[in-house]
């Protein structure tokens, strides 16, 4: 199967993600089950959907617990389903949790955010304000908060991933949560954009067209394998076909000519600490 989505991703990095735990490496654990190291590349980076027997074959050797074992089993019941024709819940969930499994994956990614601060640059409160605002079930809101904040590691773990964070102007115009809620985002961008790994750059509004105009886009490198993520307000998906990803991937340099620098990116948010008026 070539046509990747959430859930073949989510199934797939799962997989990586019990093997490494188990500390084997590809090679490793396919001479284990008697297969070619280069069928369990394929299933964890989501290029290849396996069948339930080959996912109780690859877990059969692998120490992990039942409730691990069962989710994953889960999985599999259907991997390859339209990742926009199913929108329930436990849909929307799958989307999230790959969406997860592959940040942890990636070495570098590269977020252009027109309307809203980057997920991976949000504090909880501007995240709850969205959320809130988008009449999100009560009992859900808790939940998204606290794994878009878990999301956040990836920038301050130990091998932080590599992250260039393009922002419409626009954004620093929006008052989310009220001006408290965004001097603490503001204050947080700053922070962030001190830190080695993070590139934070402004694309003012006046700059005509360029390629960011077509939409949002979260582009995600991993060892060997790129992915988009591409989000509206009821699904997402990803992207991974070479020919797809290259173009949003040919975007990024145009983007980056019409932003703003750091310094100068640095500056603009400052001011709109200062404007906001509250300490």
């Amino acid at each position: 199967m070539n046509r990747n989505t959430s859930k073949s991703i989510a199934l797939g990095a799962r997989l990586r993600n019990v093997r490494v735990a188990n500390k084997l490496s590809q090679r490793a654990l396919a001479k284990k089950i008697g297969v070619v190291h280069s069928l369990l590349s394929r299933n964890e980076s989501g290029q290849r959907v396996p069948t339930r027997a080959e996912v109780i074959r690859i877990l059969e050797p692998l120490d992990i617990t039942d409730r691990d074992r069962e989710e994953i089993l889960k999985m599999t019941e259907d991997p390859s389903g339209s990742p926009l024709a199913v929108i329930e819940l436990p849909e929307r969930r799958a989307q999230l949790a790959a969406l997860v499994e592959v940040e942890q994956m990636a070495h570098e990614v590269v977020s252009w955010s027109p309307q809203l601060i980057p997920g991976l640059l949000q504090v909880s409160s501007y995240t709850r304000s969205i959320m809130e605002s988008a009449r999100i079930p009560e009992g859900e809101v808790a939940t998204r908060v606290a794994v878009r904040m878990g999301r956040r590691d990836v920038l301050t773990r130990r091998n932080p991933v590599r992250f260039t964070a393009l922002i419409g102007e626009a954004v620093l115009k929006q008052t989310i949560g009220g001006s408290e809620v965004m001097a603490e985002q503001f204050d947080h961008l700053l922070m962030m954009s001190a830190h080695e790994n993070v590139e934070l750059r402004i694309v003012p509004s006046t700059t005509g067209w360029h390629p960011g105009m077509d939409g949002a886009f979260h582009l995600l490198k991993c060892n060997g394998t790129s992915f988009v993520h591409l989000e509206n307000p009821i699904s997402s998906v990803f992207v991974q076909e070479s020919e797809v990803v290259a173009g949003f991937e040919a975007s990024v340099p145009r983007l980056l000519e019409v932003a703003m620098s750091p310094e100068r990116s640095f500056e603009l948010i400052a001011k709109e600490v200062r404007t906001t008026g509250v300490s």
